[in-house]
């Protein structure tokens, strides 16, 4: 029976030619695509922060959302209806997965004994919700970065108590996460970074910051926790610049501290952006090097230079998401976690269902696009045509590591032309463009 979300149906498919706004137009769960179904390929996720508890606030105004929660004063009588309607949300939309950080679902007491206190309360109503409601925990995390205490960092902060406090945060977050389940567990340093050079050791910030990491590898092992542990990159915002800047930074760190056998990354779109690299570039860096572990769906506007975490609805964005995480070899144990937060003047709790209809439908036709262009090959054909001098004469010995600089010289000497052969770009596109379109 509905308690929060009355004037919502169940969400169905209904086919694209659909006009029903409270209808999935390409987004059907038993819907086969290759080997697996779309609820299997995308195995999405609700985002708990944005979903419940976002309340539309910005630098210039204060929160615009109604919500049936409205008005509840009892901070834990407020955490639990927001479970219970999370709970009905994923019902509704056919959720199967979920995302927290710590501090989204119980809020924090007067010590921290209090707040592992509440903590454990809502974590064993969740549990109950969980069992009831069929529902998984894609991943935990733990909010290091609104309260004050992290003015300066978590991990990074120049305070060693403050240090000591992350680390117990960060232990009873894994302990949380491993009760209920969960397949993974997600670093985002929010604050793991600096504002200036004048003020920051560098060196010491990031040596500490591999210190937690390894604790944290440690009390995994030690309590059983065997699931997925993630980073999740972002190179700014809200401090100027984050150590975790973007996967190929991450992996420099994680190779250096001894850690990479321990780690890999959750991507969100709009962090890429944020880098100066295109969704694609994030995914495709992580697939070559074996880390792609998960993925927040969300976009940005080109037009602003901040996380602004829209729904994503850019097919082509989504396709080339999708051909990734394809050629991949799937996301599991990882998702496709909705990051991803309704505009300001979007306040109705309507709004919340349309929004992720919207992102839902945008990834199911772009998994369908993307696996038809990778059954083609037409992309991996020309590709492999393009590189086609490294498979024969001084190309193939160049690979197998069979010359030298001096027998690399004597070949150029004797080889007076150099013929290129253009790249194709246009056609490329066009060939994408076709897929979209015809699908």
């Amino acid at each position: 029976m509905s308690k929060y979300f009355n004037n919502v149906p169940e969400i169905k498919y209904e086919g694209k030619d659909s006009k029903n706004p409270f209808a999935f137009k390409y987004y059907n769960p038993d819907e086969v695509v290759g080997n697996k179904t779309m609820k299997e390929h995308l195995r999405f996720t609700m985002s708990y922060w944005h979903t419940l508890t976002g309340e539309g606030t910005d630098p210039f105004g204060a929160g615009t959302m109604e919500r049936p929660w409205d008005g509840e004063t009892d901070k834990m009588e407020l955490a639990k209806m927001r479970m219970e309607a999370a709970f009905e949300f994923m019902d509704k939309l056919g959720i199967e997965y979920f995302a927290f950080h710590d501090r989204d679902i119980a809020p924090e007491g007067k010590d921290l004994a209090e707040t592992n206190k509440n903590l454990d309360e809502i974590v064993a109503y969740c549990k109950e919700l969980m069992q009831k409601h069929n529902k998984k925990l894609l991943w935990g995390t733990a909010n290091m970065f609104n309260n004050p205490r992290f003015v300066h960092g978590a991990a990074t902060s120049n305070n060693a108590d403050v240090f000591a406090y992350a680390a117990a945060q960060v232990k009873k977050a894994l302990e949380v996460t491993k009760e209920l389940g969960g397949e993974n567990y997600v670093f985002w340093g929010g604050r793991e970074g600096y504002e200036t050079l004048l003020n920051t050791d560098m060196k010491l910030e990031q040596d500490n910051l591999a210190r937690f990491f390894h604790m944290a590898v440690d009390y995994a092992k030690k309590i059983g926790f065997t699931g997925q542990f993630l980073i999740e990159p972002k190179p700014k915002e809200p401090t100027k610049h984050q150590y975790d800047f973007d996967v190929a930074t991450v992996l420099s760190f994680l190779k250096k501290y001894d850690l990479d056998k321990y780690f890999k990354v959750n991507i969100e779109a709009n962090h890429a952006t944020l880098a100066g690299h295109t969704v694609q570039h994030e995914l495709a860096v992580a697939r070559i090097n074996g880390v792609l572990g998960s993925l927040d769906i969300n976009q940005g506007d080109l037009l602003l230079g901040w996380d602004t975490d829209q729904f994503p609805t850019n097919i082509y964005d989504a396709t080339l998401t999708m051909y990734e995480v394809l050629k991949n070899g799937g996301i599991a144990p990882g998702g496709l976690n909705f990051d991803a937060k309704v505009r300001r003047g979007s306040f109705e709790v309507e709004d919340l269902f349309l929004g992720y209809i919207a992102g839902m439908d945008t990834f199911a036709k772009a998994l369908k696009v993307a696996h038809k262009l990778l059954e083609s090959r037409e992309l991996e054909k020309f590709v492999e045509e393009r590189y086609s001098s490294f498979r024969e004469g001084i190309g193939k010995d160049i690979v197998e590591g069979k010359v030298d600089f001096e027998a690399l010289e004597k070949y150029a000497l004797n080889n007076s032309v150099i013929k290129n052969k253009s790249g194709r770009q246009e056609l490329l596109e066009s060939i994408l463009n076709q897929y979209i379109l015809n699908e």
